[in-house]
This record gives C-alpha cells, structure tokens and sequence, in this order.
C-alpha cells in the first residue's frame, strides 16, 4: 500500500522516502523512522496525495518543520507528510496584508515584513517553526501571539477539499486552535500587519533574538519549552524549585540554562527524553501538586 501512495505521490512532483528517519526531520534529533515520508511540490499536489491516502483509509500524519514534535524511538507506521520550503510563497496583497504558505519559516516571514516596513510579527523572530505550525499551536512569545494578526487561513479537510476560515472561526487560544481539534491541514494564512519604521522593527527583532540567546539553550536539539505554562505559574519556575535544572536520564536533560527546556545534550534516544519528562511530571506534581501537561507532541508506536 505505501509503494503505491509512494508512486502517487512521485507521479505528482513529490519526493517519497521510505523508512524515513525522524531524527532527521525533527527539532530534538531523535526517535524512530516513519514508514513512508512524502513532501509535496505544491498545495495541490498536497490535496491530491491527502485524497488518494483516504481512498486507502489512511490518515497521514502532517508535520513542518518538526520543532514541537517527539518521536517514539519504534518510529511510526503511517504516511508522513512533510510541508517544507517547497510550499513557501510569501507575498503582499496590498500594504499591509500578506500571504504567505504553510511551509514558509517564521524566519523568513519575519525577514520578508521587516523589508516591507510591517509590524507585528516581531515577536515570533527567533520561533524555530513554520507558519502553518505557528498558526496550528497560535504560536507566540513575548506577548504576542499569531492570533494578533492572523486574518484568514485555508486549509484541506478531513475529505480533501479546500477550506477557508477567517479569524474569528479560528478559535485561537493559548497553544491551540480550531486545527488542534479538527485535524485539517493548513496551507496558506493571511495576517493583517501595520506599517511602521523599519529601524523600529529590527531593533525589536534583534532585541527578541538575543533574549532567546541569553534565556534559552540553542545550542541543543529541543522542541522549544517542553511544558505548556499552567494556570497560576510558570513551568520553569516549578521544575526549578523541585531542585531539577540539570537533571539527567541518559543522553536528555533539564536545561541547566531554562528549566522549561529539555534538551538532547549527549545522543539522546526518544525513551530517555519520554522518561525524563514523566520523571519531571511526577516529581513536580509530588511536591506542589501541579500536572504539568506537555508543549511537545509526543507521537509513533
């Protein structure tokens, strides 16, 4: 069945790779393979190969830039579909609208509204994702958040067929949205920004960068903070306090810079980082009685 969805996919201007290592395509550099990766040339190849898995009740599994995600070291049996730079178009609609595909990085977002003199993406400088993963988890940071300037998104649903919401049916929240829920596959948005100096900009995105440098630990494979913040606290704060920065289980560890980051310091596997996070989930919960719910998704055998 994969080799035909391979052929498929092939047949459409896609790559195909089989027993697709993970580590490869994720944030954390670690975990298991997939069995069958695709990354499709353009959003109706994506609706095209999406369509043909369903005919063989298959669901893939749709992945960016792998910067939220944790894959079990068994891998995963299924379709991965990776939305990459080939489906990266950014443009201006008008003066302070742009467009822009779910495969574009919030680097490059951001680059493009700094050249174009537009504000409000700030914040998201420095986030190591895409924009359909930024839209996908209302990714945000420094007080702001996509939600602020998401205008529209479009989207293939669950029987292929292109979808548009606009913001107010988006149902932006913190880390989630109408997507976390509904499972549909973004694949452009549109943000409404504003004009302002472009010496004003970079100097915020310069400011932000360097605050993630100084806080955060990025010289190690991660998926970013680990923990969503619960209500009432802060996740680093709590992991500090229960005397675990620096905590180790194999190759991962509790960020000695940023508690809130668990981090692939030494050939971490999947099942070293997975028992790190229950190991901090429980002794947390024991001395403050606090859950912490995970940031990361966690996904495979």
């Amino acid at each position: 069945m994969y080799k035909e969805i391979a052929l498929f996919a092939e047949n459409l201007g896609a790559t195909a790779e089989f027993n697709a290592p993970m580590k490869k395509y994720t944030s954390f550099k670690c975990g298991g393979n997939a069995s069958l990766l695709i990354i499709p040339d353009s959003s109706d190849s994506l609706q095209k190969i999406i369509s043909y898995c369903d005919t063989k009740n298959i669901k893939p599994l749709i992945i960016g830039n792998g910067s939220n995600l944790l894959v079990t070291d068994n891998g995963i049996d299924n379709v991965v579909i990776k939305i990459g730079s080939q489906m990266s178009k950014i443009e201006l609609l008008d003066e302070t609208t742009v467009f822009c595909e779910a495969g574009a990085s919030l680097k490059s977002l951001c680059m493009f509204a700094l050249e174009n003199s537009l504000s409000g993406l700030e914040f998201a400088y420095g986030i190591p994702g895409t924009l359909g993963g930024a839209v996908y988890m209302n990714a945000g940071a420094y007080g702001g958040e996509m939600k602020d300037v998401l205008f529209s998104c479009k989207h293939i649903d669950a029987d292929g067929n292109i979808g548009e919401l606009s913001q107010d049916e988006l149902d932006l929240r913190y880390r989630g949205s109408v997507y976390t829920d509904n499972g549909y596959t973004i694949i452009s948005s549109v943000m409404k920004l504003k004009k302002a100096e472009k010496s004003d900009i970079k100097s915020a995105m310069d400011d932000k960068l360097q605050r993630r440098k100084d806080k955060q630990p990025l010289e190690y494979p991660s998926a970013g903070s680990t923990f969503k913040r619960p209500e009432g606290y802060f996740a680093g704060a709590l992991i500090e306090e229960s005397g675990l920065k620096g905590y180790a289980v194999g190759g991962a560890q509790v960020s000695e810079k940023h508690a809130g980051f668990v981090i692939n310091k030494n050939k971490a596997t999947a099942t070293d980082v997975i028992t790190l996070i229950k190991d901090v989930q429980k002794i947390v919960f024991d001395k403050f009685g606090v859950m912490l719910e995970t940031e990361v998704k966690i996904i495979g055998e």
